[in-house]
């Protein structure tokens, strides 16, 4: 490996895009921290369709290390006007900087917008010494924030190893509890319920029913068959953030359109149809890469019973046990997947604060939340049902 502190100097891009797609990809390296939410044409696609823009409160900024002509390092920052779209919360920070005469926006996040999935953030060429370059481009984005009059740096839904180097260079360390489902070896459905004790097995075999009893049946949409289901796409994921009081549009048909076109490698559909005409009454937008599944949008047309949970869990769950792929990560939040098996995992971020007494504030806020989490995880996994040797 090279020495890679030595002949770097940093350039700030305006879009993701800037940067050809067979060196940025070639820098997401390999394992199953490589997510499909950093591939070149993820990212672009959101730049592309206008959903990163300073109308919506998401400026890219994307630092890139450069040894003389080759790009060797890079991560996708922005600068954010707002702590929406995010998932990792630090709105109560916002408003504790705001109440004691501190400004906190904007800051500078290092992510994936909207997508609350863990994986690699700092990108690093072939050959490259990461021990080096994470600490490196850490240090550069500390520089950049105050350059940009950012209050902070935020790098969220990272990975342990990262948030292991950035700790070292000063950032304070969040945890978090996401719920990812484990294959665990299991070569079929029967090997999955076996899991549970009798009486949750049971359960889980009264929802599974239920698709059949109310006439609907679910198929997977893939590969080039997704040319047409774009607007279907969109539709189901507008269908929950119009539903729920809470809901926040993020994304519009554009960015669908681009996904479908650049990304049928990765994306697919479940779709839940009923009746003669095969009628489309719900489904699920997911990802995958490797050894992951993702579940990323849901959305329905009309309410049925236990249908959500046929959708987006046991449907994918299926999925993964006839693919052999090992871990199935259905979105952020939901307790009620614990029941179902998807074990409370922890998350990792990494936080830097300009201001000297926000940042001690934070540092002992979060020594707390971690020691809490710490003890919620353990509880977490009691209420599994799971049968005590699994």
């Amino acid at each position: 490996m090279q020495d890679t502190t030595e002949c770097l100097r940093m350039t700030v891009l305006d879009r993701v895009g800037d940067v050809a797609s067979d060196t940025w990809d070639r820098m997401l390296g390999e394992g199953t921290e490589v997510s499909p939410f950093l591939e070149h044409a993820f990212l672009t696609s959101l730049e592309d369709a206008d959903t990163l823009e300073l109308k919506t409160g998401w400026i890219p900024r994307i630092p890139i290390l450069l040894r003389g002509e080759r790009v060797v390092a890079a991560v996708p920052a922005y600068i954010k006007l707002h702590s929406f779209g995010e998932f990792v919360f630090d709105h109560s920070w916002a408003h504790f900087a705001e109440r004691n005469g501190v400004r906190y926006y904007p800051k500078l996040l290092v992510g994936v917008p909207f997508t609350p999935v863990s994986g690699r953030r700092f990108l690093t060429a072939p050959g490259e010494d990461r021990s080096q370059l994470v600490p490196a481009l850490g240090q550069a984005l500390c520089e950049l924030s105050e350059a940009f009059e950012c209050s902070s740096v935020h790098i969220n839904f990272a990975t342990a190893d990262e948030v292991a180097y950035l700790e070292d260079a000063g950032y304070l360390v969040r945890h978090g509890i996401q719920y990812h489902w484990q294959r665990e070896g299991a070569a079929s459905f029967s090997d999955y319920l076996a899991r549970f004790n009798s009486k949750r097995r049971n359960q889980l075999k009264r929802e599974l029913r239920a698709p059949e009893e109310q006439g609907i049946t679910l198929e997977v949409v893939r590969g080039e068959a997704l040319g047409t289901h774009s607007k279907l796409a969109f539709d189901l994921y507008l269908s929950t953030v119009e539903k729920f009081v809470w809901g926040r549009q993020y994304l519009n048909q554009k960015v669908f359109e681009l996904w479908v076109e650049r990304m049928s490698h990765a994306m697919e559909l479940v779709l839940a149809r009923q009746g003669p005409d095969g009628e489309v009454v719900a489904g699920a937008i997911n990802f995958s890469k490797g050894s992951r599944m993702y579940g990323r949008y849901w959305g329905c047309f009309k309410e049925f019973k236990h249908l959500h949970f046929n959708v987006c869990y046991y449907r994918g769950i299926q999925e993964c046990v006839e693919r052999q792929i090992d871990v199935f990560e259905p979105g952020a939040g939901g307790d009620h997947k614990l029941v179902r098996a998807f074990a409370p995992t922890k998350t990792f971020s990494a936080h830097w604060l300009v201001h000297p007494g926000l940042r001690q504030a934070i540092a002992e806020h979060l020594a707390h939340e971690r020691a809490v989490i710490e003890d919620e995880q353990a509880v977490m996994k009691e209420a599994m049902g799971t049968k005590k040797d699994t």
